[in-house]
């Protein structure tokens, strides 16, 4: 994989829109776009995380390290069980339902689950010499992306641990090489998101399309042509390619969250007393 040193970047002034500006699939906003959500579901249960597939169940990992699936309905569907061998859960990704990656940062190891939260497979990233990887994420062809923070590399490899492709140094790339904490597999794009350098935008064969100097964005996410995030007060909506940062402030309803997950038609709010689940009406 070669990357070609091709960088934008962009700190754009934030364009605020009306509420009837933004459409399905935006962030929720005050006004009309707010009242078309209404909690639909409230799930009490001791949550410290969670993750969201694409046919609606919800992977909630609570305070005793344990992932829990649950459905739609938030009726319990499985439970991971094994919670000691490797340490605390740092990260799951639920891109594929039928394989489901549980990362854990501390011994850099990587658990495959089928549907039923059946251990399927076990990749330990140092047997590849990878000792320190913040983030990982399921690449298009079902093989799974890390970023090697040791060597500055992007890396792509098999079920097997076994080296698929990886990228050039980064640091002869940048004069900082970025720490991403999240890797997104969207649309034929690869999206670093680094909260202190912003987001690094790479197509499937490497190549550096942009660098958005988006810094400090929480629930970091793509929906279709669109980058979405959020701070304590506001969420963000960019789409690459123009120069129209969105802006709205966060209901106040949702106010305090620490984790907030956006769909189409569902919000997803993570509070202290438990998950809500906000749906269009």
């Amino acid at each position: 994989m070669r990357i070609r040193s091709i960088i934008l970047s962009v700190a754009l002034p934030a364009f605020i829109l009306s509420a009837g500006d933004f459409v399905m699939a935006q962030p929720p906003v005050p006004g009309r776009s707010a009242s078309s959500f209404a909690l639909a579901l409230t799930v009490p249960q001791d949550i410290v995380d969670f993750s969201v597939d694409n046919l609606g169940n919800i992977y909630v990992i609570n305070t005793d390290n344990q992932l829990k699936k649950l459905s739609p309905q938030g009726d319990s569907l499985a439970v991971f069980n094994d919670v000691r061998r490797y340490g605390k859960i740092s990260f799951v990704d639920v891109t594929n339902p039928l394989k489901i990656l549980v990362y854990y940062r501390d011994f850099t190891t990587i658990i495959e689950l089928d549907r039923f939260l059946n251990l399927i497979n076990t990749i330990d990233l140092r047997n590849q010499n990878i000792l320190q990887a913040k983030a990982i994420g399921l690449a298009y062809d079902n093989n799974i992306w890390v970023y090697d923070e040791l060597d500055a590399k992007l890396v792509r490899m098999g079920d097997d641990g076994s080296l698929v492709d990886q990228s050039n140094d980064f640091r002869q790339l940048f004069d900082s090489a970025p720490e991403p904490a999240t890797i997104l597999d969207r649309g034929g794009l690869v999206y670093l998101y680094d909260p202190a350098k912003g987001v690094y935008i790479f197509d499937h064969y490497g190549t550096l399309k942009s660098h958005l100097t988006f810094p400090g964005w929480k629930d970091f996410g793509v929906i279709g042509q669109n980058l979405l995030g959020r701070d304590d007060a506001k969420f963000y909506r960019y789409q690459p390619g123009t120069l129209n940062m969105q802006e709205e402030p966060i209901p106040a309803t949702y106010q305090g969250a620490s984790h907030i997950y956006i769909t189409p038609s569902i919000i997803y709010v993570l509070k202290k007393t438990g998950l809500e689940i906000y749906s269009r009406k």
